[in-house]
């Protein structure tokens, strides 16, 4: 019998939604696959993850660009052989945010924002589907892929358009991806965070641990990593006769 995986892409210091969904599979019993910058947030999030018992390899990138993840897929599949594991879940939860007006926002900035939100998301999904399609049908499809979308994934604002726009894209291909793919048993989903999110995860500070959890003494105004993880467990248990595809995550005082 073959041994489940799931790939996990974009966990900054380990503390946020890309660390607990690891953590979370993990404990499932799935080899998780970590694929992000940052390898020393990276190794202690690995390391972690098999101090409590389950499995883990780490994928470390230089950037994340298309070339990067492909390769990146180059080596899961060497490492989790067709033999012995199927790649059964695959979370895309990186993104780049580019804030500010928009006569501030460079061509650069752009450019960016569309390497690592779009054709990122492309490639990630590439890699991932191949995947899906070598499996064997189950109640649950033969996998499924996850996008971490944001409140800018459903509308702009007066200093998000660049942010917006990127996030936009990663959302219209996860809805293209769900209606050509669900047709082949492979479900595909986009999840919108609405809210902040309690992390210890600060922007640029992604080679300096903590790697677990971080306390949320305000469940009520920002988001855990941890539900947001249950949420996509739940996701990936839906068996094929009702499937999510646009899911939207909030804390309950949270205004929308």
């Amino acid at each position: 019998m073959v041994s489940s995986v799931a790939i996990v892409a974009g966990l900054g210091n380990g503390s946020g939604t890309g660390g607990a969904a690891a953590r979370l599979f993990a404990k499932e019993g799935y080899a998780v696959a970590l694929i992000s910058r940052g390898s020393e947030s990276l190794n202690a999030l690995a390391s972690s993850i098999k101090e409590s018992g389950g499995k883990a390899n780490t994928f470390p990138v230089p950037a994340y660009g298309p070339d990067e993840i492909g390769a990146a897929f180059s080596e899961i599949h060497k490492q989790y052989p067709s033999s012995e594991y199927a790649i059964k879940v695959a979370i895309f939860n990186i993104g780049h945010t580019v804030g500010g007006p928009f006569l501030q926002v460079t061509a650069e900035d752009i450019r960016e924002s569309n390497k690592i939100n779009i054709e990122s998301s492309f490639a990630f999904a590439r890699g991932a589907i191949l995947a899906f399609q070598q499996n064997e049908v189950t109640t649950t499809g033969k996998g499924t892929l996850v996008f971490t979308g944001a409140t800018a994934s459903m509308r702009g604002n007066v200093t998000t358009s660049g942010f917006a726009s990127g996030k936009f894209a990663v959302r219209a291909l996860a809805q293209s991806l769900a209606k050509e793919f669900g047709k082949e048993d492979i479900h595909v989903a986009h999840a919108i965070i609405d809210g902040r999110v309690a992390t210890g995860n600060v922007r640029g500070d992604r080679n300096t641990p903590p790697s677990g959890p971080v306390e949320n003494p305000t469940p009520e105004l920002k988001l855990s990593p941890e539900s947001i993880a249950a949420a996509y467990l739940y996701l990936v248990n839906q068996d094929r006769a009702a499937w999510t595809w646009e899911l939207d995550l909030r804390p309950a005082h949270e205004k929308w």
